[in-house]
């Protein structure tokens, strides 16, 4: 919602009969809210050309390479194109979001494992990511986790040979938990299969986890396991107004890609 929104303030700024500039302005206005951008290219189309003064356009299409929505992180493709739009021009320019009709769009993004990677070695990313699995387990697993730091995570995509799976694919996590009083290490390495299950809910199963070598007990693993699942339906973002389906997930020994529909009612 809020992308949007930075876009369609940046079109509505301009006056240009002639259509000539509302890209480029279009684009700068999607640069200004990311750390950085390798390669970006905005289409909006627009005719007449002056509704886009009334708040409507007829169609944004944006591709982009190498987007760092933060500074660690690199997004490897991301394509948007958008059906109409029609905001209220008033209420934007009063930092309120306005949206005369839902807002409807196609997205397409590529996560690749070499990237995701590179974004782990961040302490800033690390940190976010044993506060995320904090989150996740109960308050006594919680206590637990917030004993330990999280050195070197690594995640890397395999195939999926298991007979009878219905995996698309499988993830290999691998990470060490240091017992911050003891500086005791654990290793961690965990392989978990990531099913599509509907338009809404992408599910981790068959989970395989080691702590040292050692299985760790399904029962003991399972509660994290549902925290997850939880966070991966789409369901979620009703509360926001936001309606998601996944069209396609594909998970290669490269890269996750993920295709869906996305439509942000009004307000």
């Amino acid at each position: 919602m809020e992308f949007f929104t930075i876009l369609l303030s940046g079109l509505l700024g301009i006056l240009s009969p002639a259509g000539l500039v509302i890209d480029s302005v279009a684009e700068n206005a999607i640069r200004d809210q990311l750390e950085d951008v390798e390669q970006l290219e905005v289409r909006v189309d627009n005719a007449p050309s002056y509704q886009i003064l009334q708040g409507k356009v007829q169609r944004v299409r944006i591709a982009g390479r190498g987007l760092f929505p933060v500074e660690a992180l690199r997004i490897d493709t991301v394509e948007v194109e958008t059906d109409a739009i029609a905001i209220d021009p008033e209420r934007l320019q009063e930092g309120q979001a306005a949206l005369e009709q839902p807002l409807q769009a196609g997205i397409r993004l590529v996560l690749k494992q070499a990237d995701l990677n590179q974004a782990l070695q961040s302490p800033e990313i690390a940190e976010q990511l044993r506060d995320f699995s904090v989150n996740l387990v109960s308050r006594s697993g919680a206590e637990e986790l917030q004993r330990y730091d999280f050195i070197d995570p690594q995640v890397e995509f395999i195939g999926n040979d298991s007979a009878g799976s219905t995996a698309l694919g499988r993830i290999r996590i691998q990470v060490i938990l240091r017992e911050q009083e003891t500086q005791e290490d654990l290793q961690i390495l965990a392989e978990l299969g990531l099913e599509k299950t509907s338009a809404l809910q992408l599910q981790i199963v068959e989970p395989i986890v080691r702590a040292n070598g050692e299985p760790v007990p399904r029962q003991l693993i399972q509660p994290l396991i549902d925290g997850i699942n939880q966070q991966l339906n789409l369901n979620n973002l009703e509360t926001f107004g936001i309606t998601a389906r996944l069209l396609q997930v594909e998970l290669t020994p490269e890269a996750l890609n993920l295709a869906a529909f996305v439509q942000i009612r009004r307000p």
